[in-house]
C-alpha cells in the first residue's frame, strides 16, 4: 500500500513537471513570436507637430509668481502602414528653462490607425506658480529686451503598438515641443478676443 502511494506521488510530480515545461515552452514561443513580429514590422515612433499656441494670460508678479493660461494645438501622425498605436495615458505641461510652469493636463486615451493623424487642443493653466529667482530675472529680460520667449511643451505618457488584435507591452513616450513666442510683437499673432494666437508649425522631438 505504501509502495502504491509512493508511485502515485511520483506520477503527480512527473505530471506537474511536464505541465511546467509545457507552460515555459509556451511562454518562450509567445515571446519569440513577439520578437519576430517586432523585428519584421519595426514600428516607427509617431511624429508630433505643435501647430499653434493661444495665450490668454502670461503674467509675472511679485514675488516671482507666474500666472499663465494657454491653449495649444498639437497633432500626432502614425507613420506606420501596418501598425496602430494605442495612447494609454498622456500628460502635457509647459516649462520654461526646465521649470514646469503649468499643471499637467491629461489627454484622452485614443487609438491611432495606420498613417492616421490625431489632433488635441488642451488648455494649460498655472496659477501663481513660484519661479526660481534667476528664472524670474531671465523671464523679465526675455519679455523686455527681446520680446521673444522659449517655452517648451512636454508630453509624458505610455503607448502600445497594435498589430491586428495583438498588443505589445507599454512603452514610455516623451515629447518635447519648443516654441518661440514673440510676446513683444502682437502683430506676430492673431487676436482672438482678449487672447493672441500664434501660428507655429514646429516639429517636436520624440523619444520612445
Amino acid at each position: 500500500m505504501i509502495e502504491d502511494c509512493g508511485q502515485h506521488d511520483d506520477g503527480k510530480k512527473k505530471l506537474y513537471k511536464r505541465l511546467l515545461i509545457a507552460l515555459l515552452g509556451f511562454i518562450i514561443l509567445i515571446l519569440f513570436i513577439i520578437l519576430i513580429v517586432y523585428l519584421i514590422l519595426r514600428p516607427t515612433k509617431p511624429h508630433f507637430i505643435l501647430q499653434d499656441v493661444t495665450v490668454y494670460a502670461f503674467n509675472l508678479t511679485a514675488p516671482n509668481l507666474l500666472t499663465s493660461n494657454l491653449q495649444i494645438t498639437l497633432s500626432s501622425r502614425n507613420p506606420n502602414d501596418r501598425i496602430g498605436i494605442d495612447y494609454d495615458k498622456l500628460d502635457i505641461f509647459a516649462s520654461y528653462h526646465g521649470q514646469q510652469i503649468t499643471l499637467p493636463t491629461s489627454l484622452p486615451s485614443t487609438y491611432q490607425g495606420h498613417e492616421d493623424v490625431t489632433v488635441w487642443s488642451p488648455f494649460l493653466f498655472g496659477n501663481m506658480v513660484p519661479m526660481a529667482p534667476y528664472l524670474a530675472v531671465s523671464l523679465n529680460q526675455d519679455q523686455i529686451m527681446t520680446g521673444t520667449m522659449l517655452i517648451n511643451f512636454r508630453v509624458d505618457g505610455r503607448i502600445r503598438w497594435r498589430v491586428g488584435t495583438f498588443l505589445t507591452g507599454k512603452y514610455h513616450l516623451y515629447v518635447n515641443c519648443p516654441a518661440y513666442i514673440n510676446f513683444g510683437n502682437k502683430n506676430s499673432g492673431i487676436a482672438v478676443g482678449n487672447a493672441v494666437k500664434y501660428q507655429l508649425i514646429m516639429s517636436c522631438h520624440v523619444d520612445v
